[in-house]
């Protein structure tokens, strides 16, 4: 199934349970959401380019696609909505990130958030009864998590945006990372110029995209 463009691309932070704790967050009552841009996404084998200086992280995600339209739906009607699933990685400048509250600017930039490498349909996974969700780096895996521990499920994150803005489809929701996150970490980690990035949901495939930090 191919991917058409999409017209909202809206993310999910803090849905895994273990995430919400190496942030040092509590559990929240409503997801947490933000937007991006179309321009962010990138496919499969392409490089992901970012200044030299640039805090950047890794964050494995399901993704979801729209495939029909709705607003004010209930879950039920939601998850019938469902067009397909395909994998995504939102990565992030974690410096730009924490400059505000606003997650927004250190997760908007241009062709940064890779994205495929197809969309299988939706009887194809079930992420209720839960998939795995992993990310490697230069081969080595920094998160392995689960869609059954998500705290909003798929049908539930779309029925909740749908109460305040039409879905349409082709659009995406990225449903949130697992724990595992470089930012997590003691002493945090982040990507560097050359390393390579996994990121594979099995009954999907893998993500496979370079870092590049130019000056």
């Amino acid at each position: 199934m191919p991917l058409q463009p999409p017209g909202k691309v809206i993310c999910c932070g803090l849905n895994y349970g273990d995430h919400i704790v190496e942030m040092g967050r509590e559990l929240p009552a409503h997801p947490t959401l933000f937007a991006k841009y179309a321009d962010t996404l990138v496919p499969d084998g392409a490089d992901i380019v970012l200044p030299a200086d640039a805090q950047v992280d890794w964050e494995a995600e399901l993704a979801v696609v729209v495939g029909t339209e709705i607003r004010g739906a209930d879950p039920d009607e939601a998850a019938n909505a469902i067009g397909g699933y395909t994998v995504a990685n939102d990565i992030s400048v974690r410096d730009w990130q924490n400059r505000t509250l606003q997650w927004f600017q250190g997760k908007a930039w241009d062709a940064t958030t890779p994205i495929g490498p197809v969309v299988v349909p939706p009887d194809a996974i079930d992420p209720v009864a839960g998939v795995d969700v992993v990310c490697r780096v230069n081969g080595e895996e920094r998160q392995r998590g689960n869609t059954r521990t998500l705290v909003f499920d798929c049908a539930g994150l779309l029925a909740y945006i749908s109460t305040f803005t039409v879905l349409r489809p082709g659009d995406l929701v990225l449903t949130g990372t697992p724990g595992g996150v470089g930012m997590g970490m003691t002493p945090p980690s982040f990507l560097a110029d050359g390393d390579v990035v996994e990121t594979e949901i099995p009954g999907i495939g893998t993500l496979t995209n370079t870092v590049r930090l130019t000056a």
